[in-house]
């Protein structure tokens, strides 16, 4: 009850010194708005930087370089990785080329989870395909059609070749994979590279010597689990005595500006609070003494030091509320004016700011000015009921 009533009589207070509690306002918001800005900008623009990354499969990609020899077990192995998100054997690149008509495809194996095929379906067996936007243009290929799909090979100075039929399922988005290629099982890539080799293909019904036991490859397809597991299997792999190229530079530059901006962002906001803190510190103390009449009064009237300095922190927190609510609403303007101005590539932000993170900023004006009114707001515990039996 005592609390409800000293914060309805320092509302009324503060209603009745309306300019003085609007400059106080108004010198809050000077503080809160910019900084708001400049997180949102750090924010937004990191933000969409790293969410690109993440999207783009290609960042997280790991390629080996020069021939390896690696056993399907080993790659069974990376695939079950916490830090792998994607493993699959590939068959050698000189090998894995499909004629159509008079365009040569790219081939490439695929599996469940592969992420450049995400939200599509996915080729199974000998007869299904993924075509690259790029091929399925040039074909004039659609979902559902058939293609007859040859494997040429030279053989004692003459040239062989021997056809299959798939069908297409699917088209990649040209941001996907940007060359003329089609995605099959490995099982497909798998018959190509042994009828080049002049291996018998016996689920395709062709001819030749018989396989080996174990098949060795020479490269793989792997993708990380994340942007912060890139450099780690990179090391990895360094540590195995194996080259591959990441784009863990390109990472490594996203990350960088990330703690750069928040070291800028952190020592502008901490000179801002500091004198925040410091405004508001010696409002409390001019306060105290332009009230110190009404303050005595209210001593007079039995409350404690407890309810007057009360009394002088809740007005300190409506002009914190206040600052806060016009500060929201400002830099909601200029949000959308920086994203209107800057962004040009949909779902991303120049500047953008979470609910959490207005809900941080309202504590933290909430907190600095509570703090600062009650250390500036304690002389009065030097008011005596006497000065209002005087006033009286």
């Amino acid at each position: 009850m005592r609390l409800g009533l000293m914060a309805s009589l320092a509302w009324q207070d503060y209603r009745n010194d309306a300019w003085l509690s609007a400059c106080s306002v108004l010198a809050l918001v000077a503080v809160i708005a910019p900084l708001l800005v400049l997180f949102g900008l750090k924010f937004g623009l990191v933000g969409s930087l790293t969410e690109r990354l993440e999207n783009d499969p290609a960042t997280r990609e790991i390629i080996p370089l020069g021939g390896g020899r690696f056993s399907s077990a080993f790659i069974e192995q990376l695939g079950e990785r916490e830090d792998v998100a994607f493993a699959l054997p590939r068959t050698r690149q000189i090998a894995a080329t499909a004629q159509v008509g008079t365009l040569t495809l790219e081939m490439l194996p695929t599996a469940s989870n592969d992420p450049l095929l995400s939200g599509l379906p996915m080729p199974k067996g000998l007869d299904q395909i993924v075509l690259s936007h790029t091929a399925a243009e040039k074909l004039a290929a659609r979902p559902g059609d058939g293609l007859e799909i040859s494997f040429a090979r030279q053989v004692a100075g003459r040239i062989e070749a021997q056809r299959t039929r798939v069908q297409v399922l699917a088209v990649l988005p040209l941001e996907a994979f940007a060359r003329d290629g089609l995605f099959a099982d490995l099982s497909l890539l798998e018959a190509a590279e042994d009828y080049r080799d002049g291996r018998a293909v016996a689920a395709l019904g062709w001819d030749g010597d018989a396989p080996g036991e174990q098949r060795i490859y020479p490269a793989f397809r792997l993708y990380a689990r994340g942007l912060a597991d890139v450099e780690p299997l990179r090391k990895f792999f360094t540590g195995q005595n194996l080259l591959v190229s990441t784009q863990a530079s390109a990472i490594a530059q996203v990350q960088s500006l990330s703690r750069n901006l928040s070291i800028v962002f952190w020592v502008i906001a901490g000179l801002a609070l500091a004198g925040a803190f410091a405004a508001i510190f010696a409002g409390a103390l001019a306060a105290v003494a332009r009230k110190r009449r009404e303050l005595s009064v209210l001593r007079l009237l039995g409350f404690s030091t407890a309810g007057l300095l009360l009394f002088v922190v809740m007005q300190a927190l409506y002009s914190a509320g206040f600052a806060a609510v016009l500060s929201a609403g400002l830099y909601g303007v200029a949000e959308t004016a920086l994203n209107t101005l800057f962004v040009q590539v949909p779902g991303e932000y120049a500047s953008h700011l979470l609910a959490r993170h207005y809900g941080l900023a309202l504590v933290a004006v909430m907190g600095v000015s509570a703090v600062a009114a009650a250390c500036g707001g304690w002389r009065v515990a030097r008011i005596q009921a006497s000065e209002g039996i005087r006033d009286v």
